[in-house]
């Protein structure tokens, strides 16, 4: 074993056993080229690599492999305009910045192969051919070989005979040894030359004198004009030094791309997808934008909601062209099938997909969704079974081979031989293998080996450059009010930092006389922290959690603690900052109609507060004087009746009169004197009933008494 190849083998095995690339490591992209290539899908092609050249790296070049697909006939339907046009842009400044690798793995023809010529390196697969430039067209154009020649010579990859025989069949090419050592090729009048003066000591010919020529892999390898001959982009990778290639979307190349960015954090409901739907709806009204950008970070909440949306993912309908979706961090239970109803989808390396979430669902919800789920499964080319399996782990999804042709089918046993009429002979049809475990749901690695996701990505900006956009879009609608709440409800250190305080507030409040500003803090504390952990930290909570702690507060205020403080004051601040997120969207106002949303917003809150206290008012002053109402309000005692009861309460004419208990006095009881019967208090001892008792002494109503 040669060094080389020992250390070909080293890294070979390092890699399988690290599949996970570093950060560091450097990635190249792959664009898939259409052939025939058109004027449209030239620009788009144009554009999709201009795209890439903006996110190329400052201090050094982005790798970009243009592939020309097995299945790449066709090539003399390309006109040279529009191939002359792609290879000018792969030529040119703009395109600087980026590292053209084509890497063809079928037979390209007529005037496809101008782009291949103006690359900075080839790649081939082993039945890889280049065939005859001029295919297609009916005579000899000098201008069309003067521009091969010079398209070519930009790069210097392709010799100058070479080119000419390409474009020219009437030209013989052929590969000599020259008298002087060394290879070189040869050909038209100069090859006739040399073998008239025997400088040829040997020579190959690659194309007789008025035969198309056509190139094969080994012919350029041997004349290492192409790098390397591979045959998966995953050898392409190795030869080019890179961790990996990313392909670009396919659809990306069929027009401008133009997204909007929606994120699904947290619960599923139904006010949120109505919102969500409503507003990926409206992004369409622009009239740009054929591309919706789907990151998920959800615990799920509501099949039937998930279903609906869902749905619009799977099937999108023009002007809408893709639906990319992101798994950040974990898509479980329903928000799972969102998140396969995106194609492509992508997963962090440590993202999550599938299991137990938020919404426990039974297998009569996933029969009563049946139809929804098969048809998602048809159109993003998912198993149902395993779709089945994601969001019911009481389902128990085995992988099926069939015996005969090898083909893999994962599903239930009951599911295997449902549309069977001998059920028998269709079981005898398959190999029962391992069962599917989705109950903890399943990695990146799971998912893509099973056919869920799509491949794996590390961040939003490189989806957003797999499936043809600059950059990361912006989000589908200016809703920063909603987005900025549901960001910090997503905060796991504030959620930590609320409890603690709530706890300290708590314990200050139990150690303080009344109730106060800590026991007001501790209340909301601990509210927000029930909105967070509970509550899944959305915006319309965070409205409803405000509004009732405000009343609540209020309520407190006005019907147990005397006077008006901290409760009053901040349940009024509550109060009104729900109102405000009720009916506006941003945070702070930019512009003339955003502050005249937060001025109504204001006002609204100032007159529910004044009906508040008009309220109050009203049935005070009204209450007590409607028959049907009276018995709710406490009657205020009129003033010269309470003075009249004062004045009769006078007792100062019992002093030093003798009378007898009516009652024990223990120490306060009654006694009579005369006609009179009087409460009375002891000076200190317990007296019987039926005792002779002295007052010694009148206080207002207060007799006092002695045996």
């Amino acid at each position: 074993m040669t060094l080389r190849a020992w250390f070909s083998f080293v890294f070979l095995a390092l890699a399988c056993v690290s599949p996970v690339f570093s950060a560091d490591a450097e990635n190249g992209y792959v664009v898939d080229v259409p052939v025939p290539l058109g004027g449209q899908s030239a620009a788009a092609l144009i554009g999709q690599l201009e795209r890439l050249a903006k996110s190329a790296p400052q201090d050094g070049r982005l790798d970009v492999v243009l592939r020309y697909g097995a299945e790449s006939s066709g090539g003399e339907a390309t006109s040279f305009e529009d191939s002359l046009k792609v290879a000018r842009a792969v030529t040119g400044d703009r395109l600087r910045s980026l590292r053209i690798i084509s890497f063809v793995q079928g037979s390209v023809t007529g005037h496809s192969l101008l782009p291949i010529l103006a690359s900075d390196s080839i790649l081939l697969s082993s039945g890889a051919q280049l065939i005859d430039a001029s295919a297609g067209e009916s005579e000899r154009d000098e201008t069309v070989v003067l521009a091969y020649q010079s398209i070519a010579a930009r790069r210097g990859l392709f010799p100058k005979p070479v080119v000419a025989a390409l474009i020219d069949p009437d030209v013989e090419l052929a590969w000599v040894s020259n008298v002087g050592g060394g290879k070189s090729f040869a050909g038209g009048e100069e090859l006739v030359k040399l073998r008239e003066t025997g400088e040829v000591l040997e020579e190959e010919v690659w194309s007789a004198a008025g035969v198309p020529a056509t190139v094969s892999a080994d012919q350029l390898r041997s004349a290492r004009i192409a790098a390397g001959i591979v045959e998966t982009l995953e050898e392409a990778a190795e030869v080019l030094d890179l961790a990996q290639v990313i392909p670009v979307e396919s659809d990306a190349i069929g027009g401008v791309t133009g997204g909007v960015l929606l994120e699904i954090t947290g619960s599923i409901s139904r006010s949120r997808v109505r919102r969500w739907q409503s507003n990926l709806n409206g992004s369409l009204a622009e009239g740009s934008i054929n591309t919706w950008l789907i990151a998920l970070d959800s615990i799920g909440g509501d099949l039937d909601q998930s279903a609906s949306l869902a749905s619009s993912f799977a099937m999108p309908e023009p002007p809408l062209r893709t639906v990319v979706g992101l798994v950040s961090q974990e898509a479980r239970s329903d928000s799972a099938l969102l998140a396969v109803a995106c194609k492509p989808l992508y997963m962090t390396p440590d993202a999550v997909l599938g299991g137990t979430g938020a919404d426990e669902i039974s297998l009569t919800d996933l029969d009563n969704h049946d139809e929804l789920i098969e048809s998602i499964a048809r159109a993003t080319k998912r198993p149902v079974g395993l779709i089945r399996g994601l969001l019911c782990s009481d389902l128990e999804v085995y992988r099926y081979t069939h015996k005969k042709t090898g083909r893999v089918k994962y599903t239930t046993p009951a599911d295997l031989v449902s549309q069977a009429d001998d059920p028998d002979l269709e079981r005898d049809r398959w190999e029962k293998g391992d069962r599917i475990e989705m109950k903890e749901g399943l990695t990146a690695d799971q998912a893509i080996e099973l056919g869920l996701a799509d491949g794996r990505s590390d961040s939003l900006d490189d989806v957003a450059r797999r499936s043809g956009m600059d950059s990361v879009p912006k989000p589908v609608s200016d809703r920063g009010l909603v987005r900025f709440v549901e960001r910090l409800g997503r905060s796991q250190g504030l959620m930590m930092i609320l409890l603690m305080v709530g706890f300290v507030a708590l314990s200050a409040e139990m150690n303080a006389p009344g109730m106060g500003v800590p026991g007001f803090l501790a209340m909301v504390c601990f509210g927000l922290f029930f909105w967070m952990n509970y509550l899944a930290g959305t915006a319309e909570w965070l409205e409803l959690v405000l509004l009732m702690l405000g009343l609540c507060c209020i309520a407190l205020e006005i019907f147990v603690i005397p006077g008006f403080g901290i409760f009053g004051i901040g349940g009024l601040i509550m109060t009104i900052a729900s109102i405000v997120l009720m009916s506006q969207t941003f945070v702070l106002p930019q512009n003339s109609y955003q502050l005249a949303v937060i001025t109504r917003g204001l006002w609204a809150a100032l007159g529910s507060l004044l009906g508040l206290f008009g309220g109050f008012v009203l049935m005070r002053q009204f209450f007590p004087h409607l028959p049907l109402f009276r018995h709710l309000i406490m009657e205020m005692p009129d003033a010269e009746a309470l003075h009249e009861a004062e004045k009769l309460a006078d007792f100062s004419a019992l002093l030093h009169q003798t009378g007898q208990t009516t009652t024990p006095l223990r120490p306060s009881g009654k006694a009579r004197f005369g006609d009179q019967v009087v409460q009375v208090v002891s000076d200190g001892s317990m007296i019987d009933k039926g005792v002779p008792v002295t007052v010694i002494d009148v206080q207002g109503a207060k007799v006092v008494v002695e045996e």
